[in-house]
C-alpha cells in the first residue's frame, strides 16, 4: 500500500527513535533481535515495574478500558502514575481496549456495531491520553472470539469502521486470531507499523491453528487459563507475548 510523504517521514523518525530506545534502555533490541523480547498482559492488578524487569520482560500491554460490571480489575484502566513508573524503569507500554467478553457480564465489544465502535474508541482514547499515551500511538481493539467471515463482514467490520471514524485507521490495531488479523488488513481498518511489512496486528495463539501471520507485530504465545496457568510475575499469573517487530506501537515511539 502506498504511503504519503508525511507518513514516510514519521516512520523514518520512529525508526531512528527505536535505535535510541534500544541503546538507552535495552527494552527493545534492533529488529534482528526483537523477536527475543516479550511483553506481558494482565488485568488483576498493577504489577510493580521492578518485578516485570526482574522477570525479564520488556514491557506491558495494558488496558485503556474499564472493568466489566461485577468485576474490579486493578490494572483496568492504566493510570498515569503507573505508566510513569513503567516508563521510568525503561519498560515499553502498549494500549489495548477490551471491556466485554464472550460469556461475560458485558457482551463482546465487537457485537455492538458502528455506534459501539464510536463509543469504544472515544472511551479508549480518553483513557489512553489521560495515562500519558502518545498522540500517534495505536490502540489495539479485541476480537476475543473465533469469528467466521460472515460475522466479520456483518458484525465486526462495522464496529471497526466506527472506531476508525473516531481515531482513524493509522491509530487502530486488532487483537485476534490469524483470520481476523488478515481480514482487518484486507479491509483496511488497521494501521501500519514503521517496521517494514508489519501492521497493528496483535495475534493470539487461540484460533490460529499454529500459524503466525507474517504481518503481525505481537504474538500471544502463552495464555493464562485454569488448566494451563501462565507464569507468575509480581504475584499474579500473566499472558506472555512475543515481540515480532521493533515498532509494536509502544508509546515511547509514538509521542
Amino acid at each position: 500500500m502506498p504511503i504519503s510523504r508525511r507518513d514516510a517521514l514519521r516512520y523514518a523518525t520512529a525508526a531512528s527513535a527505536m535505535a535510541g530506545l534500544g541503546a538507552a534502555t535495552g527494552a527493545f533490541a534492533p529488529p534482528a533481535a526483537a523477536a527475543g523480547s516479550t511483553l506481558i498482559d494482565f488485568a488483576m492488578r498493577q504489577i510493580p515495574a521492578q518485578d516485570i524487569r526482574a522477570a525479564g520482560h520488556a514491557g506491558v500491554i495494558n488496558y485503556v478500558s474499564t472493568s466489566r460490571p461485577g468485576s474490579s480489575f486493578g490494572a483496568k484502566p492504566i493510570t498515569l502514575p503507573y505508566a510513569r513508573s513503567l516508563a521510568a524503569a525503561g519498560l515499553a507500554i502498549v494500549s489495548n481496549f477490551q471491556y466485554g467478553k464472550p460469556g461475560g457480564t458485558a457482551p463482546s465489544d465487537f457485537t455492538r456495531g458502528f455506534p459501539g465502535g464510536v463509543a469504544d474508541a472515544r472511551t479508549a482514547w480518553q483513557l489512553h491520553t489521560a495515562a500519558g499515551g502518545g498522540q500517534s500511538a495505536p490502540i489495539y481493539f479485541s476480537v476475543d472470539d473465533d469469528v467466521d467471515r460472515e460475522t466479520w463482514n456483518n458484525v465486526v467490520l462495522p464496529w471497526f469502521r466506527g472506531i476508525n471514524s473516531v481515531i482513524g485507521e493509522l491509530r487502530t490495531g486488532i487483537y485476534g486470531g490469524i483470520r481476523a488479523c488478515q481480514w482487518a488488513v484486507a479491509d483496511g481498518v488497521i494501521g501500519r507499523s514503521s517496521t517494514p511489512g508489519r501492521v497493528w496486528a496483535w495475534q493470539t495463539r487461540s484460533w490460529s491453528g499454529g500459524q503466525i501471520y507474517p504481518g503481525a507485530v505481537l504474538y500471544q504465545r502463552i495464555i493464562d487459563t485454569a488448566s494451563n496457568p501462565g507464569p507468575v510475575v509480581g504475584g499474579i499469573r500473566v499472558d506472555v507475548n512475543d515481540v515480532l517487530a521493533a515498532d509494536v506501537g509502544q508509546w515511547s515511539l509514538h509521542p
